[in-house]
């Protein structure tokens, strides 16, 4: 049995527990703010500025399960974007696109409607003149700033980005800077005492399923 901890991560929180800005610079939100639990580490990573379901536990195997490219692991996101983005943008990026590090694996995605999501503070930026749409984007890579560069690159840059399902989890019934504690059978394979890597990685409405568009 294993320890996982499905935290929702709020807009602008670092997805570490100390924050490395030089002296003299304003301090910024830290997992220590929001999560009071010694010995876990987040199996992934969240930019600071993307918000959403952050997987964190003690054990070294289960972390790798999680986070490893090779395994494949689909990850959710719904995606605002500037623009009401067009059928073949969504098939550019259910292809596959080219990017500076190479090109992406297929994905799954498709436009849906405006989820029901918690206020973002502060809020996504808004002009009169564009119209904004949402994505539904499922990928199973972990390229640094992937999901913004993937919008980008079919020509709809990203306002918003929510993660809301990784593998089997997802953040249905946890509010913003909130976690939850579940416990994980292993398989026998993946028993070991291997602890997670300390790399780098040192209130609202509820978000409910989309309906299809």
């Amino acid at each position: 049995m294993a320890d996982l901890i499905l935290f929702n991560k709020p807009f602008q929180v670092l997805c570490q527990f100390t924050d490395e800005q030089p002296a003299g610079q304003k301090p910024r939100a830290t997992l220590a703010d929001w999560i009071r639990i010694p010995g876990i580490y987040p199996a992934g990573r969240l930019d600071y500025d993307s918000e959403g379901l952050l997987l964190l536990t003690s054990d070294g195997a289960l972390q790798h399960r999680i986070a490893s490219p090779s395994l494949k692991m689909p990850k959710t996101y719904w995606v605002q974007v500037e623009g009401d983005i067009s059928a073949s943008a969504i098939r550019e990026l259910s292809a596959g696109v080219t990017l500076k590090d190479g090109r992406t694996r297929p994905a799954q995605a498709r436009k849906i409607a405006e989820p029901e999501l918690w206020p973002r503070v502060p809020p996504v930026r808004r002009r009169d003149t564009v119209p904004t749409s949402w994505l539904e984007l499922v990928i199973t890579e972990g390229r640094n700033r992937q999901v913004r560069r993937m919008t980008a690159a079919v020509g709809f840059p990203t306002l918003r980005l929510v993660r809301y399902r990784i593998g089997d989890w997802s953040l249905e019934g946890l509010g913003p800077g909130k976690h939850r504690k579940i416990s994980i059978n292993l398989p026998a394979t993946m028993q070991t005492d291997k602890r997670p890597s300390r790399a780098r990685h040192a209130k609202a409405k509820v978000p409910r399923r989309t309906r299809r568009s």
